[in-house]
């Protein structure tokens, strides 16, 4: 049931007072399209920093990979060359080093 004499509100009549200005909804609707153009563009522009920046992230998650191998290399290289068998074995062959016998050693007390 309808109430007769109601009035109706300012969103149901759409009149509002400053929309009777000539040129208005013009503007109105100039001003919402370069928002919506900057608002557009502002998403291309982060889109394409986001693609560049995860470029680079894989080119740095490749490059950890490749380094992250070689220090597994150096760190096996090393334990090979610095093993005791190897620098006992170097030293008798190239300096003609030996363990010394019982008679040999000295003590020195201070």
């Amino acid at each position: 049931m309808a109430v007769q004499g109601r009035r109706r509100s300012l969103l149901e009549t759409g009149d509002w007072p400053f929309a009777r200005r000539p040129g208005f909804r013009g503007t109105l609707l100039g001003i919402v399209t370069i928002a919506v153009l900057v608002t557009a563009l502002a998403i291309i522009s982060t889109s394409h920093l986001t693609r560049v920046q995860y470029a680079r992230l894989q080119k740095l998650e490749n490059q950890r990979d490749s380094l992250q191998t070689e220090w597994g290399r150096l760190l096996l290289e090393e334990s090979t060359w610095s093993s005791p068998a190897r620098i006992e074995s170097l030293a008798s062959k190239r300096l003609n080093m030996r363990v010394p016998s019982v008679d040999e050693v000295k003590v020195i007390h201070p």
